[in-house]
């Protein structure tokens, strides 16, 4: 029986106004509290003034210019330690309305006509509008917005990055002393230097980013939380480009949050992971959800000794002692990616290895077959990338010839012998076959987590990680392939080129599931050419039997490619936007994206020929990795 579609309830609401303030690089700070299941500390933020001035009615040509992509060769950084002060709790209640973009309140996006409602706010969440007086402030003053759940703030300041050692180079003719505006745009100044800088010099850049993460606070902020967004202001500041462009939130997460999951492994130990929510990063940490929101990231995370952090960052971290019984590690990304693509899991996970060095130099030099095939695409070396600047594995030579990535495997301690057995002689098939198929890889490094048995989705990639269902262990060498194949795939779609509308999701997971059968049958050498087509076409009879099934079965309007039709893309003046039916619960657990998508593409493969359709994915990624893009 259908059920009617509720935008109050299947929207999700992206409040971030972008087009205004747009984060530039976030520095997390965290302690991993498995007794009290939660994540607490602070998170620096480093914005840019946005495109506020910019009017469009088609944002989504704008937010196709993008800056994706990754970075050159495995780094390793000492960790940074930032101490935890005492703040006190913001606990009032907030009737303050969730949706005022900015302090000229934009029209059609508050009241009864809001898709969403303050009667829906959660229980507990901190509020200040009594205690940091937000109630007494002018609609003149700047908003800030952030997109937030389930999180409890307790202290929002500014940071005095002008009071870091050094940090003179980047105030250029400015001196450091002056009254207090000039100081305010001294700060502003030195972060829009430090966020601008040329991507050669990343290095320089994450070390002032730590610095200045690690500099005092120079005064509170006011702010309210509401049921999806965190608000700050500034008394008496009006416009983004006076509004301080580095902030410090103190916050902690609510052991209900939906962006992460408390559980044990398969082993009983606890652990804690980013499952993939519908309401993504914001109930772990305050940020810009919309993809135009492209940004790096520093994490430090401290957790128990026999606890392993896994992150999505582009270094393989080492733990550092703090104090007995604590270990830090820390991440690091020099590609700005969406915050949706931040991910961390901790648990007492174990790293599987090859039982010894003639098997894994016999599997690594089984994947060379890869590198004919693939020669021939280098000649376009020389070609300037689309995307914004940052460290790009695409003009690496090295990287260029990288057929099969660095990877590491973990897993509860009772699964390590099947991740053995099958997980760990596939995957550098998997890459090779992945390299041979669409050039070079997007990302430096590979972790495959197994994880917890109450993990929804057969697998999740984000960078550099991807996490796998225990499920396709049992099923051996094939459906754990054909899985680890559609993960590795995003790596290129999804990940390095992103969509600029999430509804298009498409994009994503059609391009995933085609390009699965894809290094699926490179990676199995032992097969004929017709074994090989009779395994894709029974795979293909299957999915057909599934999108049928789930057609005459779901409502019609979830099975929309774009459900957004002609505003695909659009976003409002200050940024924000919706993602249509992303609260849907059906939606979860519907395939029609996947299949759908497969067998367009497939169509189209089969129009003009495998190989010629394969070579022209190999030029749209050379030509937009590192950008989002619509289906047009």
């Amino acid at each position: 029986m259908e059920t009617q579609l509720d935008p109050m309830k299947d929207d999700l609401p992206l409040m971030a106004n972008t087009s205004y303030m747009l984060v530039k690089h976030y520095v997390l700070d965290l302690d991993v509290d498995f007794k009290g299941k939660v994540i607490e500390g602070s998170i620096v933020l480093f914005f840019e003034t946005g495109s506020q001035y910019r009017k469009t009615s088609r944002a989504g040509k704008e937010c196709c210019q993008s800056q994706f992509d990754e970075t050159c060769e495995m780094r390793a950084s000492e960790p940074c330690h930032i101490p935890m002060i005492n703040v006190s709790t913001c606990s009032s209640k907030t009737k303050y309305n969730d949706f005022a973009i900015s302090g000229k309140e934009e029209e059609a996006t508050s009241g009864e006509n809001s898709n969403h409602s303050n009667k829906e706010r959660p229980s507990g969440i901190s509020s200040s509008k009594d205690h940091c007086g937000l109630g007494s402030l002018g609609n003149n003053d700047f908003l800030l917005v952030l997109d937030c759940c389930d999180l409890s703030v307790l202290k929002v300041e500014e940071v005095d990055v002008a009071a870091v050692s050094g940090i003179e180079k980047f105030t250029r003719s400015a001196k450091l002393t002056g009254v207090s505006q000039e100081l305010e745009n001294l700060r502003n100044q030195i972060v829009h230097e430090l966020v601008t800088l040329p991507a050669d010099h990343w290095k320089e850049q994450l070390y002032y980013f730590t610095h200045c993460s690690q500099a005092p606070g120079c005064g509170e902020l006011l702010f309210s939380t509401g049921t999806w967004s965190l608000e700050i202001r500034k008394s008496g500041i009006q416009t983004p480009a006076d509004f301080p462009h580095a902030i410090r939130i103190w916050y902690k997460t609510r052991p209900e949050g939906r962006s992460v999951t408390w559980t044990t492994d398969q082993s009983g130990r606890p652990c804690v992971y980013t499952m993939g929510s519908p309401i993504n990063n914001r109930a772990l940490f305050p940020c810009q959800e919309p993809p135009i929101a492209l940004s790096t990231w520093q994490a430090s995370v401290r957790a128990a000794a026999g606890f392993v952090v896994l992150m999505s960052g582009e270094n393989s971290a080492e733990p550092v002692q703090l104090r007995e019984g604590i270990l830090s590690w820390y991440y690091y990304v020099s590609m700005p990616m969406p915050a949706s693509t931040f991910t961390i899991a901790v648990g007492c996970w174990q790293e599987v290895k090859q039982q010894s060095f003639k098997q894994t130099a016999a599997v690594e030099t089984n994947t060379e077959f890869s590198l004919p095939s693939s020669q021939t695409d280098f000649r376009w070396h020389e070609e300037i990338c689309g995307h914004v600047e940052y460290p790009c594995r695409f003009q690496n030579p090295a990287a260029r010839l990288q057929a099969v990535i660095p990877y590491r495997v973990f897993a509860p301690w009772c699964l390590m012998e099947s991740c053995e057995e099958y997980l760990l002689k596939l995957i550098p098939q998997c890459l090779s076959a992945a390299y041979a198929t669409l050039g070079t890889h997007p990302f430096s490094r590979l972790d495959v987590l197994i994880v917890p048995s109450n993990f929804s989705s057969l697998g999740m990639a984000s960078p550099h990680i991807i996490f796998l269902s225990q499920s396709v262990l049992p099923g051996g060498s094939h459906l754990c392939g054909t899985r680890l194949c559609h993960e590795i795939a995003h790596a290129w779609f999804g990940l390095a080129i992103g969509a600029c509308d999430w509804t298009e999701e498409w994009m994503s997971e059609g391009f995933a599931t085609f390009l699965e059968d894809i290094f699926w049958a490179r990676a199995q050498q032992q097969l004929s050419h017709d074994e090989i087509k009779g395994q894709q076409e029974l795979k293909a009879l299957l999915r057909w039997r599934r999108l049928r099934d789930e057609v005459q079965n779901s409502e019609e309007e979830l099975q929309v490619l774009r459900p957004k039709k002609e505003s695909t893309g659009e976003l409002s003046e200050s940024g924000a936007s919706v993602v249509k039916y992303g609260l849907k619960a059906e939606k979860i657990f519907m395939q029609v994206h996947y299949l759908k998508g497969y067998f367009l593409l497939r169509s189209l493969a089969r129009t003009i020929g495998e190989v010629s359709y394969l070579a022209s994915l190999r030029k749209f990624v050379r030509k937009f990795h590192g950008q989002l893009v619509l289906s047009q």
